[in-house]
């Protein structure tokens, strides 16, 4: 996508307290595996593959050492919908019999040509953390308990979450807004939000140049203030698009940066809370 080689970055989620022998979870991207890491508690060791948030995943090159960790996996989750396409190729190569794999694509009947930002889509980490709360207790059912309560407290904590999705749905639906990508589409579209450019952003979420007329159409919009926000990719460098924040800026349309990768020391529900924080924010410091 972009003119940067990003780095293999293995982030391993288990503490101390993780049981010898116990059940290993890999997953490709850190959010699947902070998630993995709140159910599994102590009954598993958990380990992420993509975990910088100040690098492209889309131009992740896979290692040996990658293969090795999959090659070891009872547990495997990654995304699908040709987000990370690598993972499929990794996974024919180092069979192994008794492995489960959750591709999160499935759970949420998504595939590619899909939006493969499926973590910004409020039904699919519920639907992620019971499918996989199934497979441990399958794997392991002594501890199924354990997973059982650990599953429904991951599920109440999402609740705040979803109150803040129709809070700002309900005092901001309708409002038009823009983004240099899609990652953010699924939640704009929950919280009612009206997405302009989106030919736009599969341009550049492809790494083909937008057409001229499509660039001029949403330098418009900021420059004629027809969207209130502007949603940037902060993980990208593509030219196009840093470009257009410097449009929105110079004409004081709020900049909301999301990353695809979960922040450092913080858990799924903080980045989603504070990610929407992030647009109240904004939304309150400009016209209504």
């Amino acid at each position: 996508m972009m003119a940067l080689r990003v780095l293999t970055v293995i982030v391993s989620l288990a503490g101390p307290a993780a049981a010898q022998g116990a059940i290993s979870i890999v997953a490709a991207e850190n959010f699947y595996g902070d998630v993995a890491r709140q159910l599994a508690g102590p009954d598993a060791t958990v380990t992420s593959i993509l975990g910088n948030p100040d690098q492209d995943p889309h131009l992740f090159e896979a290692s040996p050492s990658v293969a090795r960790l999959l090659s070891g996996a009872a547990i495997v989750v990654y995304n699908g919908a040709d987000y990370d396409p690598w993972m499929s190729k990794l996974l024919s190569a180092t069979r192994s019999p008794d492995r489960k794999v959750i591709i999160v694509a499935d759970l949420v009947h998504r595939q590619a040509g899909d939006n493969p930002h499926l973590w910004y889509d409020p039904p699919t980490m519920p639907a992620y953390g019971k499918a996989l709360v199934a497979t441990l207790s399958e794997r392991d059912p002594i501890h199924s308990s354990g997973y059982d309560e650990r599953l429904r407290t991951f599920l109440a904590s999402l609740r705040p979450v979803d109150a803040k999705v129709g809070a700002l749905r309900g005092k901001y639906g309708g409002i038009m807004v823009t983004a240099t990508e899609p990652v953010f589409g699924y939640m704009a579209a929950a919280l009612g939000f009206k997405m302009r450019n989106e030919r736009f952003q599969l341009a550049v979420m492809n790494g083909v140049e937008p057409r001229a007329g499509d660039v001029a159409a949403f330098e418009n919009d900021l420059r004629d203030h027809a969207v209130r926000l502007l949603f940037y990719n902060s993980q990208a460098t593509d030219p196009a698009a840093q470009r257009l924040v410097r449009v929105a800026e110079q004409s004081k349309v709020p900049v909301v940066g999301m990353t695809e990768t979960q922040p450092a020391r913080k858990s799924y529900q903080d980045w989603m809370l504070g990610e929407l924080d992030a647009i109240v924010q904004a939304l309150t410091e400009t016209r209504p």
